[in-house]
């Protein structure tokens, strides 16, 4: 059983085709309106060759505000660092132009805890490890990441200390050379000027 569609193109297809086929059959459909159906199918193409030419202005307004609106920023920029420098002995006066002094630098923030480091892959010395940055809101931006590692003597024993083996901007690397045949755990921290976050989970590695 046919199904009136619900596309836009599939509406005006089937439009198409009834007028087709009610020009070419008119005594099969005496009661069929094809000039009135064709009328409506002109209007529908008018206003919607008019919809396309006035999204397509509005998309070139768009851009010609954007790009006046690049342009006042950078002279607004320029004014504001000049204003700043007349009033260098009085920066209160800046709030006569809505604008105010600089902010004193306060401390800065250490990094959240990076999360989800996994092992991904191994080679005959090497690891590719991946992670996720820290939670948004647990701290202040990451800066770089830094990777850390620590062995187990052959044979078993006590871990040896974690030593920093790589610095990472994104949140993954591909650490080559690395020791063989014996137990090695790894760990990332996030660090910023503020300092070093709480460090990662551990994944262990034997290569």
């Amino acid at each position: 059983m046919a199904q009136f569609p619900k596309a836009e193109a599939e509406v005006s297809a089937l439009a198409q085709n009834m007028i087709a086929g009610y020009t070419a059959h008119a005594v099969d459909f005496p009661s069929a309106d094809a000039i009135g159906l064709t009328a409506a199918q002109t209007a529908y193409i008018t206003a919607k060759t008019s919809q396309t030419d006035a999204v397509a202005a509005a998309q070139v307004a768009t851009e010609a505000k954007e790009t006046q609106l690049a342009a006042l920023e950078e002279f607004m920029r320029t004014e504001l660092k000049k204003s700043e420098l007349d009033v260098e002995s009085d920066p209160e006066k800046l709030g006569y132009i809505g604008w105010g002094p600089k902010a004193a630098p306060g401390p800065s923030t250490p990094p959240g805890q990076p999360r989800g480091l996994e092992a991904v892959s191994q080679g005959t010395d090497s690891v590719f490890l991946d992670w996720k940055g820290p939670a948004r809101g647990t701290g202040g931006a990451v800066r770089t990441y830094i990777i850390e590692r620590r062995e187990q003597p052959a044979g078993g024993g006590e871990f040896g200390d974690w030593t920093q083996i790589a610095i990472a901007i994104d949140s993954e690397s591909d650490l080559m050379n690395q020791p063989r045949g014996q137990q090695l755990e790894y760990r990332v921290k996030a660090v910023n000027v503020g300092g070093e976050s709480i460090p990662s989970n551990t994944v262990a590695v034997v290569l």
